[in-house]
Formats: C-alpha cells, sequence, structure tokens
C-alpha cells in the first residue's frame, strides 16, 4: 500500500520535494567539483571525458540560461557519442532515456545538443585534437591509456593503482582548464520530436508478457512481441547503435 509522505516524514527520512534541488544549487553556486562528484556515482569512477561532459553541460544550461528542475521533455539532451562523456551530460541535465529527454544520434562525436522545445539550442562539442593536448598534462597519462583501456592490459596492482589516482587526477585538472580551450560553443536551431506518446499495452501471445502497443508485431494473426517474432530489432551496445539478427538468436 502506498502511503504518502508528510513533511514531517520527507525531513525524517531526507526525501527532497524537488529530487533535483541540490544539483541546481550546487550548478548555481559553481561548484563544479561537486556536480563531478554527483556524476562520478552515476558513472562508477573518475575519468577526463566524464569532467568534460559535465562541464559542457554547465556551459550549456549557462549560455541557455536554463533550469533542469522538473524535466519533461520540455528541455532535451541530444547527444552524439555513448562514451563517459554522455553521463556527465545526463547528470548535469537530468535529461536521460527513462524521462524522454534523452536524444541518442549515433554519430561517433563528443558532442551534445541543449535545446528547448521551441527550436532554441546550443552544441558544445570537444575542439579537434583537445583530448591529445589533455593526456599530456599528466606525465604517463597517454601511456596507461593505451595500454589499460585501448589494448586492455591487465598490469600489476601498483600499476592499476596508480592508473587510477592519474585517470582522476586528470579528471579534475579539466575542470580547471579555460573552456574556450576545451570546447567549440554554437548557438543553433534544431528541429525536435513531438512528445512520447503514452500507448497502451498488448499481451503477447507466445509468452504473455506485456508489450507496448508500438512494438507488437503479428505473426498468423496473433500479436506478438519482437523476441517471440524473431524480427530483427536495433541494440545499443558499447559499439554505438546496430540492426541485430533475429530475435531469437
Amino acid at each position: 500500500m502506498y502511503v504518502f509522505l508528510t513533511d514531517d516524514k520527507r525531513k525524517e527520512q531526507d526525501v527532497p520535494t524537488n529530487p533535483r534541488m541540490e544539483i541546481e544549487q550546487k550548478r548555481a553556486q559553481g561548484d563544479i567539483e561537486w556536480l563531478l562528484g554527483k556524476a562520478g556515482e552515476l558513472h562508477g569512477h573518475f575519468c577526463p571525458f566524464l569532467s568534460l561532459g559535465v562541464k559542457a553541460s554547465v556551459l550549456a544550461l549557462d549560455e541557455m540560461g536554463s533550469s533542469t528542475e522538473g524535466i519533461n521533455e520540455e528541455l532535451l539532451a541530444i547527444v552524439e557519442v555513448n562514451n563517459c562523456f554522455t553521463d556527465g551530460i545526463q547528470m548535469v541535465t537530468g535529461c536521460t532515456f527513462g524521462n524522454n529527454s534523452l536524444i541518442y544520434k549515433d554519430f561517433g562525436k563528443n558532442a551534445f545538443t541543449l535545446a528547448k522545445r521551441g527550436g532554441e539550442a546550443i552544441r558544445v562539442s570537444i575542439l579537434p585534437g583537445y583530448p591529445q593536448k589533455m593526456a599530456k598534462r599528466v606525465d604517463g597519462a597517454q601511456e596507461m591509456f593505451e595500454r589499460f583501456i585501448q589494448k586492455r592490459e591487465i598490469g600489476t596492482k601498483e600499476e592499476m593503482t596508480r592508473f587510477k589516482e592519474v585517470w582522476e587526477m586528470l579528471s579534475f585538472i579539466q575542470l580547471q582548464v579555460p573552456t574556450d580551450e576545451q570546447f567549440k560553443v554554437e548557438h543553433v536551431t534544431v528541429s525536435l520530436p513531438e512528445q512520447a506518446p503514452i500507448l497502451q499495452s498488448v499481451t503477447c501471445s507466445d509468452c504473455g508478457e506485456s508489450v507496448m502497443e508500438s512494438h507488437i508485431r503479428v505473426l498468423d494473426g496473433r500479436p506478438v512481441c519482437i523476441p517471440c517474432s524473431n524480427h530483427e530489432y536495433f541494440v545499443m551496445e558499447g559499439r554505438g547503435m546496430h540492426m541485430t539478427g533475429h530475435a531469437a538468436s
């Protein structure tokens, strides 16, 4: 049974009335280190591109003069890459797949666009060549990246501890670098999709599970889900968005 939390209960259990209030307060105060710390909770560790995602988001929000409180498809983030950069954007902007405010374009570019429903938007992209310059700020960072990230080598315990230290150091260093050395900022106008429709659910005739109406397929005149239909479908993986083979494979 759902029990509505009274104000006293909210205070007792430390449940915020506005879940993004503290994030907005920290952004207004310019406490970008706190924001990076919060992004680390989502991302699982600190890394330079997570830091750049946080900075790019703060830059876009400040430039647009927007708040992220009560995100409801009025403010959207259009991301162009599926890496650490995007996790920083999701945390700071509050735009996620779950609230239908994150749009993913599989371009493989370290860039994102913050847009309002009217089409007004700010696009922020990492300057070409900056990642290479960034790695040179800490001795050995580039070599460690090539070994432990690109080649997926497993170093000694001491090497991996040092790599974690260097990567975290490089992450927080990004907060001190002037933004004009890191980003290109453009005022653009974009065309946005309509708000996400609220669709009925349909029961799959084979597995009996509930399926969003738009994802039902018809097999021998019966409504079935994509896995049961054995149709191809899109999947988002580390390599980006692509079409799979048959659903059952």
